[in-house]
């Protein structure tokens, strides 16, 4: 039986997921990344059996909605990664939405098996989907770290990664994001505690502080929430992907979430700022979009003093997330720090911990899987190089099991 892996997008950058699995007549998908329809021009040499997601971040779900309805097959994905689906699909899409949560498994073609493996990511509902053939498993591995004592929820399922590398592995696809970085990826705890840290040597400021992160992290978030009520301030959540991600996080039972206040229409925004402004800002942490500088979410808009409320001299804005590597991102960030300085705004950057593996990482799940062919992702063709060092020091080989792959190159896997 003839199976092939087609790199359809994120192989030659971080972001824009999306590959497909085709075993004889049968493909699955995986992912629907920002952007794709430039490289899904060509049809897929098969019957779409599956869409399957492996968590809620927009650079793996942010194109269903263009791309979804062109299969007829069903779209799945853990329960809270299906609700950020469906914000993403609007209300014309008419397929089948299945949910499976993590250790669960479906039949799903002749032969196939679907698996969803739990891991903490910097979002909740994360898994690895795992879609079992006749020639072994095939692992889509994006995106993880190995926190054995998350801030929500389960640590990893390192078990079964185990019992999987046990069983037979055929190819593992995985996330190379930090494989050039040594030692391990601190857990979520130990960025709970930075935050904490960070928001008490702030605390008597007399002016607002204005923390930002990926609206995606619910751990980072929630982290936010609890330490604002530490230090006396109320909460508040602004922003519309802040307002989608804290609604679907509250719907799920996440406790900080149930009651704070949240603002995502710029009518809202603009209410909940005048509240501020008017009840006194040293009263008051705002969590805002706006980290990577995009030039309409709250916080650029806070610096260009275009909302009811301006940054000034005795605010203090702490940045919780890294800048996504990219040139407009990193040019956008420059900008805004530039403008926070000469507001004589106060600026705390880098209170985070990545969500991706680091090389102690990554060895850790070759051993447990030991899979047959590899194909690392998430990175420019460039960057996926440290990771390509590191199998090659576990004794794989470049062009024979270990592919270095482009958007729209096709691996042939057994025939």
């Amino acid at each position: 039986m003839e199976i092939e892996i087609a790199t359809i997008g994120g192989y030659e950058e971080v972001g824009r997921n999306m590959t497909a699995v085709r075993v004889g007549s049968d493909v699955v998908v995986f992912d629907m990344g920002l952007d794709l329809a430039p490289v899904v021009r060509r049809d897929l040499d098969g019957e779409v059996r599956a869409v399957v997601f492996s968590h809620g971040h927009l650079d793996h779900v942010g194109a269903a909605g263009v791309l979804a309805e062109r299969y007829d097959a069903p779209l799945i994905a853990t329960p809270f990664t299906m609700e950020i689906v469906k914000g993403e699909l609007g209300a014309r899409f008419a397929g089948d939405l299945v949910t499976m949560a993590a250790g669960e498994g479906m039949d799903i073609g002749d032969g196939l098996e679907l698996e969803f493996v739990h891991v903490t990511h910097s979002t909740v509902g994360a898994v690895n989907p795992v879609l079992h053939t006749p020639a072994g498993a095939v692992v889509y591995g994006l995106d993880k770290r190995l926190d054995h004592d998350p801030v929500l929820g389960d640590p990893i399922d390192m078990a079964r990664f185990e019992a999987l590398g046990e069983a037979g592995v055929l190819a593992y696809v995985e996330d190379c994001t930090n494989a050039g970085r040594d030692g391990r990826t601190p857990g979520e705890a130990v960025a709970r505690a930075r935050v904490r840290d960070t928001l008490r040597g702030v605390a008597d400021t007399d002016g607002v502080i204005v923390a930002s992160t990926f609206a995606s992290h619910v751990s980072r978030v929630s982290s936010l929430v609890e330490c604002a009520r530490e230090i006396g301030r109320e909460p508040i959540l602004l922003g519309h992907s802040m307002e989608t991600y804290a609604r679907t996080a509250a719907h799920f039972g996440y406790p900080e979430f149930e009651d704070v206040e949240t603002r995502g229409s710029r009518v809202g925004v603009e209410r909940a700022l005048r509240r501020v402004r008017n009840e006194g800002r040293e009263d008051f942490l705002l969590i805002a979009t706006g980290h990577q500088a995009e030039p309409r979410a709250v916080l650029p808009r806070l610096a260009r003093a275009e909302s009811a409320l301006a940054l000034g001299a005795g605010d203090v804005v702490v940045f919780s997330a890294r800048v996504i590597p990219d040139p407009v991102n990193r040019r956008r960030r420059a900008a805004l720090d530039r403008r926070l300085e000469r507001r004589g705004v106060r600026v705390r950057d880098g209170v985070h911990v990545s969500g991706h593996l680091r090389a102690t990482g990554h060895r850790r799940m070759l051993r447990a899987l030991e899979p047959r062919t590899l194909i690392p992702a998430h990175q420019s063709v460039e960057g996926i190089e440290p990771y390509v060092a590191l199998a090659e020091a576990r004794g794989y080989e470049r062009g024979e099991d270990v592919h270095v792959a482009r958007n729209g190159t096709t691996i042939t896997l057994a025939e």
